[in-house]
């Protein structure tokens, strides 16, 4: 590592972020060979994951946690000390445990240890040392590779926090990819925020049947426009037979206003308006709003059928936009 006090500071934040992309390759390229065993495993079990660890690593582990949480596999955080007073109650025979330390030697880990090892717990360890006391005691054993710390004195905990981090991931991901954890239930488990609105579909925002400006074919301009100015959206669906066969928006009528109150709503309408279907992502929904420079979009079923309208209002009162 250079000097810090003869090295630029971008000279330092350069070759230590080389430094740890260069252990992530690496752990990429020589995966720990209890990972595949491990995510089976995890994947059979009928309770939770628990994650402890402490220091450095305990924060990493309820990252872990989290995310494993978050995508499907229910799972929770214990910290090592908290374990052996009174904490070592929240796991049961049905869980899996992932204890996590560097060195594998650390003391607070050494009661969740032996907890698991007395009522037979599935152990997955993720440490530096295979040799170490937690790593022998695993049933599975997730060694990071070696690669130095990248700090100036190569103690702080940075490359070996990365590649725990990244290979928390790596589990998370696989165990959620087996599961078919898919965009909805995502949004199950993210409901708030702008992540959570952006994953909610079309159907959950848009307005029903029974707020349809709806006019037939054959109706006069006149009656048209009441529809259009009562109905709060700005256009009208022209209906028939239950099918929609066109949208009239302002637009069209600045188009046709010589002689507009003459006309009936089937000479002023659009007859191949945009459509959306209710299952749709109000994320996508945004943008072929912002594409086209639409305000409301009809929503109809795989028949035709005019089931909804969805507004640009809506998507912004959601947090989408």
């Amino acid at each position: 590592m250079s000097d810090p006090k003869t090295g630029s500071v971008e000279g330092i934040a350069k070759q230590a972020l080389r430094k740890e992309a260069d252990a992530l390759y690496q752990m990429a390229e020589e995966l720990p060979s209890d990972f595949v065993p491990a995510v089976e495993r995890i994947l059979g079990i009928d309770g939770r994951v628990v994650v402890s660890g402490v220091g450095k690593s305990g924060h990493i582990g309820r990252k872990i946690a989290a995310t494993l949480a978050s995508t499907g596999t229910p799972s929770y955080f214990v910290h090592g000390s908290e374990a052996s007073h009174g904490d070592l109650g929240m796991v049961t025979s049905h869980d899996i445990c992932i204890l996590i330390s560097n060195s594998g030697e650390t003391a607070e880990l050494r009661d969740i240890t032996l907890y698991t090892r007395r009522f037979n717990i599935p152990l997955i360890a993720i440490s530096s040392n295979p040799d170490s006391v937690l790593m022998q005691a695993a049933d599975y054993k997730l060694a990071l590779p070696k690669a130095p710390e990248v700090c100036a004195i190569g103690k702080a905990p940075t490359t070996s926090t990365t590649l725990t981090l990244a290979l928390g991931d790596a589990l998370s991901v696989a165990v959620m990819e087996k599961r078919g954890f898919d965009a909805d239930q995502f949004q199950v488990f993210h409901p708030g925020g702008k992540l959570g609105s952006q994953m909610s579909r079309v159907a959950d925002l848009m307005h029903g049947v029974d707020q349809l400006p709806v006019v037939a074919p054959d109706d006069p301009m006149a009656e048209v426009l009441l529809t259009m100015t009562s109905g709060g959206f700005g256009v009208a669906f022209v209906v028939a037979d239950g099918k929609l066969e066109g949208v009239i928006t302002d637009g069209d009528l600045r188009r046709n206003m010589d002689s507009l109150l003459g006309k009936s709503a089937r000479e002023i309408a659009n007859t191949d308006p945009t459509k959306i279907e209710p299952d749709m992502l109000a994320a996508k929904a945004l943008a072929i709003v912002n594409e086209r420079k639409i305000t409301a979009l009809p929503v109809v079923d795989v028949s035709g059928a005019p089931v909804g309208i969805l507004h640009v209002h809506d998507l912004l009162r959601a947090g989408v936009a």
